[in-house]
């Protein structure tokens, strides 16, 4: 039997929008990939991932990302790159493996003063339309702040939906760890925006990729290793007007609208690429 895996990688709430509205197009155009037998999310796609398992229909899902009056609420953030750079640059720098830079990262994240994790928590719950995990096989990552490695929460993992997609979702000095037992978690994008080769023993991986990052072998080293093993993979992306649409600043609550249209119509356009690739 052909095992399929869909991989939702990080994008902030523009990547939400841009993911959904994608995979409502697909299920538009009669292309919908809901039957897959893992899902994979980390940060915002750890958030899209949990919502389209939820048994909410997709339309549903779509539309409370383009009408205001079903949007959830949401903390506006500052996501400014060059600052960011700048105080991550000296883990990067001074890290002597990714398991350190993580670690430093993670030093860092407990240090910042963000909003608190209580306040935050309440907008991830408000995201999710079911607080329970699905009887499909999802799996949210996550990293431990003091240790640096991955966290692979999912239904066995005896962690709550609501903190695991919190503690994904928790981008360092922008959003609290989340604690979860006596270890607090950040962002799963630490370790990698996509994290697509945890989807590692499945035949078919189709990832979704909103941010690519310059002269970053990560991903492709990832898509290697999945190849390597047996296993097809394709990578989406968004194209240029949804690229328009997501805008610079991906934490922006006011692109979901614009941005899951865009997706949307980009779905409804590779719908008859990807039959292919998925029947």
């Amino acid at each position: 039997m052909t095992r399929r895996a869909v991989v939702l990688g990080g994008g902030g709430v523009a990547g939400i929008a841009w993911e959904t509205g994608y995979l409502t197009g697909l299920a538009e155009a009669g292309r919908s990939i809901l039957d897959a037998d893992l899902f994979l999310g980390t940060s915002a796609g750890s958030t899209v991932a949990a919502q389209v398992t939820s048994g909410v229909p997709l339309p549903e899902l779509y539309q409370r990302q383009v009408d205001p009056a079903l949007q959830t609420p949401e903390l506006a953030a500052i996501l400014d790159a060059e600052a960011m750079g700048a105080l991550f640059g000296s883990a990067y720098a001074e890290a002597t493996s990714p398991l350190d830079m993580r670690r430093r990262i993670g030093a860092l994240a407990l240090e910042a003063l963000t909003v608190p994790e209580p306040q935050r928590r309440e907008v991830i719950a408000a995201r999710l339309p079911r607080h329970t995990w699905p009887s499909v096989d999802l799996r949210v990552v996550a990293v431990d702040a003091h240790s640096g490695e991955e966290r692979v929460f999912d239904r066995d993992s005896g962690v709550g939906l609501v903190d695991a997609v919190a503690a994904s979702c928790a981008v360092p000095a922008t959003w609290p760890p989340v604690a979860i037992g006596e270890r607090r978690y950040i962002d799963g994008g630490v370790r990698s925006a996509e994290n697509a080769d945890l989807a590692a023993g499945s035949d078919r991986v189709l990832v979704f990729q909103v941010m690519e990052i310059p002269d970053s072998p990560d991903l492709g080293d990832q898509l290697a290793g999945l190849r390597a093993g047996g296993a097809q993979v394709t990578v989406v992306r968004p194209d240029e007007a949804a690229k328009t649409a997501l805008g610079p600043n991906l934490l922006d609550p006011e692109v979901r609208g614009p941005a899951a249209k865009a997706g949307y119509e980009q779905g409804l356009r590779e719908a008859t690429d990807l039959a292919w690739f998925w029947a």
